[in-house]
C-alpha cells in the first residue's frame, strides 16, 4: 500500500455513543477523497463498548485501524497515535467531530502551503462557534489570554480539538511530548515553536456537544497546572532532548 496523504487520530475514551455517528461520517466522507487516508482510533482504555463499535465499524471500513492503550488520559491517547501514523500529513481529532468532516481539507492544504503545524481555531476571522453557552465561551477565552501570557502569546485557539502537522514535525514534536491530560494542546505548540517551526490558525464552523465531558472548573485548573509544568519541563531542558520515537513501532491493527 502507498503511503497514506493524511493520517487521522482520533483518541476515544468511553465513546460508545458518539463514535458511531463519527466513523459513518469519517467513512462517507473518505469515499468521496481521491488522495488516501488512514483513520486510527486510539482507545484510551475505556471501559464500555468503544472497542467494540470500531472493531465492528473496521470491516466495512478498510482505511479504519484501532490502537489500544491502557487508561492515561488524551494526552497519551494522541501522543500513541500520532507516533504510530504513516501519513504525509498527521492530524488528531476530537471523537465527536464538533467541526464538519469536510474541514480536513483545509488543513492538508495549508500545510501543502509551507506550514509545518495547521490548528483549528475557533476565534480566528471566519470562524464560527455555535450553539455554545456564553459562560462555556467566556470561560474558554479565559483560559487561553492565561495560555497567551504563560506560554504562547499570539495564538488565539490553543484548545481546539483539531491540529495537523507534517510527518517530520509530528516526529519531532510528539517524541517529546510528556503531558497525559488535557494540557497537552499547549505543550506540543510550545515545543513546535521553540523548535521553530511555522504555525498557523485554521478557521473552522465548530459546534457545541452538550455531552462534553469537560469540567469548566477542574479542567480548567488541572490545565493550568499543565501549562505551568510546560514551563517547567523546559526550564529543565526536557524538550533539548532527541525526541522519543518509541511510539512510532505502537501496533496498530
Amino acid at each position: 500500500m502507498n503511503r497514506p496523504f493524511m493520517s487521522l487520530v482520533v483518541p476515544a475514551y468511553n465513546e460508545q455513543g458518539r463514535l458511531p455517528a463519527t466513523l459513518v461520517k469519517l467513512k462517507a466522507f473518505l469515499e468521496n477523497e481521491p488522495p488516501h487516508y488512514e483513520v486510527i482510533v486510539v482507545d484510551d482504555g475505556s471501559q464500555d463498548g468503544t472497542v467494540a463499535v470500531v472493531e465492528e465499524a473496521m470491516a466495512g471500513f478498510p482505511e479504519l485501524r484501532l490502537l489500544k492503550e491502557p487508561h492515561r488520559g488524551k494526552g497519551h491517547a494522541v501522543r500513541k497515535g500520532m507516533l504510530a501514523a504513516k501519513g504525509q500529513y498527521v492530524m488528531f481529532c476530537d471523537a465527536d467531530f464538533s467541526m464538519p468532516v469536510e474541514e480536513v481539507v483545509k488543513f492538508s492544504r495549508t500545510l501543502e502551503k509551507g506550514y509545518q503545524v495547521a490548528i483549528g481555531s475557533r476565534e480566528v476571522k471566519g470562524a464560527r462557534r455555535i450553539d455554545e453557552p456564553w459562560h462555556r465561551h467566556l470561560m474558554g477565552r479565559v483560559f487561553n489570554l492565561l495560555v497567551r501570557v504563560l506560554a504562547m502569546p499570539g495564538l488565539q485557539d490553543t484548545q481546539c480539538g483539531f491540529k495537523a502537522f507534517t510527518w517530520e514535525a509530528t516526529q519531532e514534536i510528539f517524541g517529546r511530548q510528556v503531558i497525559d491530560g488535557f494540557g497537552f494542546d499547549v505543550e506540543v505548540l510550545y515545543i513546535a515553536r521553540k523548535l521553530g517551526m511555522p504555525i498557523t490558525e485554521v478557521p473552522i464552523n465548530w459546534y457545541y456537544s452538550p455531552s462534553s465531558r469537560v469540567d469548566p472548573i477542574k479542567d480548567t485548573l488541572r490545565m493550568i497546572n499543565d501549562v505551568l509544568q510546560v514551563r517547567s519541563h523546559d526550564r529543565n531542558g526536557l524538550y533539548d532532548r532527541l525526541p522519543d520515537s518509541k511510539g512510532s513501532a505502537a501496533s496498530v491493527r
